[in-house]
């Protein structure tokens, strides 16, 4: 019996390809043992208004090295979910399935109880992913025994849950030991990124890069026909 799994920091209201990893395996984990970036996905995302691309970005407390995990970093400011939800309101209550979105995403926004970066993320990520209708289970990556070494770390929550194959994000190329995961009978599958269908999406040329947000609002229940890319 075949088991994939992915494995990756989470994101905040992440781009459409984010939806189609966890969409295309059975397990995802989200790693936020990992160490938080500056200036990354982690806290913001895209979203398009009628003056272009802006960032959404949830203020964040650090200790100032930014050397503690994702899932230590707390919210600067508590009121962070109502100011983006007023822009986000402002930036797509003209398209064209806004009513049919406004209400699920709003509710999520409003179900905010944590002032944790890691867990306002995969409340979105999880909340989004139903709407999608996708069925992958979820894990934290805090439910495992974490091994020492990069690549040793990664195996190791794949053997835990009886993985066949990992699937990972091209980037992970400049660092992962393959042969390690072949060596313990674990095939890595480089996901690819590329033949996403254009939508119907206000405010200028197509940027396929924007958050699912957008998707949501210019899609709303037709939007599960667009976040998965087609194969050739």
């Amino acid at each position: 019996m075949t088991k994939k799994i992915a494995i990756s920091q989470s994101n905040y209201i992440p781009w459409k390809g984010y939806f189609d990893l966890i969409d295309s395996v059975d397990e995802f984990v989200f790693y936020d043992c990992a160490q938080y970036t500056r200036r990354d996905w982690r806290n913001r995302n895209w979203i398009k208004s009628p003056a272009g691309m802006i960032w959404l970005s949830i203020p964040v407390r650090t200790k100032g090295a930014y050397l503690e995990p994702i899932s230590a970093i707390e919210v600067a400011d508590v009121n962070w979910s109502t100011v983006h939800w007023m822009q986000i309101e402002r930036c797509y209550a003209r398209a064209s399935s806004f009513r049919l979105v406004a209400d699920f995403l709003s509710g999520l926004y409003r179900s905010m109880d944590t002032t944790m970066l890691s867990k306002i993320n995969s409340t979105l990520v999880m909340g989004i992913s139903g709407y999608l209708g996708v069925q992958t289970k979820f894990r934290d990556a805090s439910e495992f025994l974490l091994q020492e070494g990069r690549s040793e770390r990664l195996l190791g929550i794949c053997q835990s849950v009886g993985a066949t194959t990992y699937v990972s994000g091209p980037a992970a190329r400049a660092y992962l030991d393959i042969e390690l995961f072949s060596r313990h009978g674990i095939e890595v599958e480089w996901f690819d990124y590329s033949g996403y269908p254009e939508y119907p999406q206000l405010w200028g040329d197509f940027v396929h890069e924007v958050s699912i947000v957008d998707l949501l609002m210019n899609c709303g229940p037709e939007a599960s026909q667009y976040f998965r890319r087609v194969k050739s």
